[in-house]
């Protein structure tokens, strides 16, 4: 068996006047010996900035041989000046039972003082890696916003290319021509309801295509499809990230339909809730676009409502299609279905439900609210294709700023209502008179978007809407969301009255 020996570590830099030598350095640790056996191991021209030294290699190794007994220093930044460092040396001391030494500063492990010291030393390294984890992180956020590329892959379709942001030299998304037109392929054919991710990867796979020699599984094509870098991001792509409560650091006004987006994850989103886009960031991308906003927009919805209205194992199942829709007629809050002993569907208000200051929106049956919302989408519909022709819709300038202007009241109102939270009543009072006009400015913008959204509705969404109608006893709960969400902003009801607040 090897007898444990003990050892001597010293380090100078530079060979300064006012710096101490390595032999005095030597000296002073054997005093703290007082004799016996030892080994030293010495780097001369070493910086203590790191622990890539040649000797303190060998003592490493030693270490870990268990040849080491004690390990004597003259100081303890003789083995290193990052405290880090240090502290990954004494969690390595501890581990093979190695006692050190620091002699003039009295630093024994041996004693309850020295075990004391170094669990102070591990402290603040753990503070300095959680300091050096944390400027990172709020680095890597601050080039978020800012539309930097942040490493990785392009997605398919786009490969990267060099180019510069606020002065800033990075890299962004080029379309490739081939794989582009697959992705646009993909989009299309999500955009059919009767298409599903299995059908995209047979029909893919049957022509031989694949990303980097892999076939195109159900996951890829669904985290493909799920990309806002494909968009051609408007005002609508705009409105549907902040309805899902996304992070948006670009004002409306960038949303041009031109560029796509790039989507990162907020810094206090929970593992579990990842794949909502609540609190994550969205931000205009430099690059343009591949996919109009409409189709994205369907595929998108499609994909949400995919994710949500159809549970399995124990989970709760979609009981309406007018779902996140119907809205309390008497308070405004949404209204939930809840199932009767003997089994019959009815609507109750939300608030009333947790709170019960809401007289409640009366005893409403959801088959028989559906089948009334049915017959009032038909009769819209007959109504819309007598007034509008076939032709493709065209942008209309003022509907844009009228959406532009609308979304930026919206913030100045969030922005007030935020700051009235310990404010003092002259400053309360003409916040509330403020968010007062805002709110009446917000109604008529909305009001005027409502009478000119008629001309917006692409001719391929009113056919895929106009046929689910006509079949809609066929049609699955997913579909029927689909055509919901193209016909209606919101419904306010109550069992005496109705009010649609239609999108065509």
């Amino acid at each position: 068996m090897n007898t444990k020996i003990n050892a001597i570590y010293a380090r100078q830099s530079v060979d300064k006047k006012d710096s101490i030598s390595i032999e005095s350095q030597i000296d002073f640790c054997k005093y703290e010996l007082k004799g016996g056996n030892s080994k030293e191991y010495t780097d001369k021209g070493y910086s203590g900035k790191n622990t890539d030294r040649p000797r303190f290699k060998e003592l490493i190794s030693d270490i870990e041989q268990g040849l080491i007994a004690k390990v004597v220093v003259y100081k303890l930044d003789r083995i290193s000046r990052s405290i880090i460092d240090f502290a990954n040396m004494m969690e390595l001391f501890q581990k093979y039972n190695v006692e050190f030494v620091s002699s003039t500063e009295k630093f024994d492990t041996s004693t309850p003082m020295g075990r004391a010291m170094l669990n102070i030393c591990i402290v603040f390294a753990q503070l300095e890696r959680e300091t050096i984890q944390k400027r990172v992180t709020d680095a890597f956020y601050s080039r978020c916003t800012k539309g930097f590329h942040m490493t990785g892959k392009p997605p398919y379709g786009f490969k990267l290319t060099p180019t510069v942001v606020n002065g800033i030299n990075t890299k962004m998304y080029e379309t490739e021509s081939e794989t582009a037109e697959r992705v646009k392929l993909m989009f299309e054919m999500y955009a059919e309801p009767q298409n599903s991710f299995g059908d995209i990867a047979r029909y893919f796979s049957g022509e031989g295509i694949s990303e980097d020699g892999r076939e195109f599984g159900r996951t890829t094509i669904s985290q493909l499809l799920k990309n806002p870098a494909y968009v051609q991001a408007d005002l609508d792509v705009y409105e549907f990230f902040k309805s899902q409560g996304a992070v948006i650091v670009n004002d409306a006004e960038d949303f041009t339909g031109t560029n796509g987006c790039y989507l990162f994850q907020g810094r206090d989103v929970a593992e579990s809730k990842r794949n909502s886009l609540k609190d994550q960031i969205l931000v205009i991308a430099p690059h343009e676009g591949l996919i109009s906003s409409d189709t994205w927009l369907t595929v998108r919805k499609k994909l949400f409502n995919n994710t949500h209205s159809s549970f399995r194992s124990g989970r709760k199942v979609a009981t309406t299609w007018l779902g996140g829709k119907i809205k309390c007629g008497r308070c405004g809050y949404g209204l939930s279905s809840i199932r009767s002993k003997n089994d019959v569907l009815y609507f109750r208000c939300r608030r009333r439900a947790d709170r019960g200051n809401c007289e409640g929106c009366g005893t409403l049956h959801v088959k028989e609210v559906e089948y009334f919302m049915y017959d009032e989408m038909r009769r819209k519909m007959d109504e819309f294709k007598t007034l509008t022709d076939k032709s493709p819709a065209k942008v209309n300038p003022k509907l844009t700023a009228h959406k532009v202007e609308l979304a930026q009241t919206e913030t100045e109102i969030e922005k007030l209502l935020n700051q009235l939270t310990g404010a003092n009543a002259v400053l309360m009072s003409y916040a509330n008179s403020r968010v007062e006009e805002l709110d009446e400015k917000r109604q008529s913008l909305a009001q005027a978007i409502a009478n000119m959204t008629a001309g917006a509705v692409s001719p391929n969404k009113l056919n895929q809407i106009s046929g689910y109608l006509e079949d809609w006893a066929n049609v699955d709960i997913a579909d029927r969301r689909f055509v919901a969400d193209g016909l209606l902003n919101q419904i306010n009801i109550t069992s005496d009255s109705v009010k649609i607040d239609w999108k065509i």
